[in-house]
């Protein structure tokens, strides 16, 4: 698997811990979903005013979101290369934003988005009930096996 990090929050710094957090966080959600390691995934970390534009321009919402994904059709796979699963993109500051609202820890708080933004690279959603519960009740299991309380 490969995974391509872009920071693009000025003044951010991504430290050796947080990217091998978002490692660990792949690893346990292809784990957990029974698919191979046989994946690309590009990564921004942007700001608010960033997401907010992209969210804007790609799905015509004007608001600040705190991850979106961009799931990849690839054809150009093979057993031999990595198939582009899509791109993920989420804000910063939202995660400092979310940590302090729900008393997490900001590692926690990323650890949680990747997840979300994963499941959705999978094609799980959460527009209907049906479809919230199941995509919850992955994100729980996920969260649970990489031991992030706080």
């Amino acid at each position: 698997m490969e995974i391509l990090i872009d920071v693009r929050k000025e003044g951010f710094v991504l430290e050796k811990q947080l990217e091998e957090l978002i490692d660990r966080v792949a690893d346990e959600t292809l784990e957990h979903l029974n698919r191979g390691k046989n994946f690309e995934i590009s990564v921004s970390l942007v700001s608010n005013e960033e997401i907010r534009a992209l969210n804007k321009a790609y799905l015509g919402n004007d608001y600040v979101t705190d991850v979106l994904s961009f799931p990849m059709e690839d054809e150009f796979g093979s057993e031999y290369d990595n198939v582009i699963l899509g791109d993920v993109v989420i804000s910063i500051d939202k995660i400092k934003e979310q940590a302090l609202e729900f008393n997490h820890s900001f590692e926690r708080e990323l650890a949680y988005l990747f997840v979300h933004s994963l499941l959705h690279l999978f094609g799980y959603d959460h527009i209907d009930d049906e479809d919230k519960v199941m995509m919850r009740t992955e994100e729980k299991s996920i969260m649970d096996k990489l031991k992030l309380y706080k």
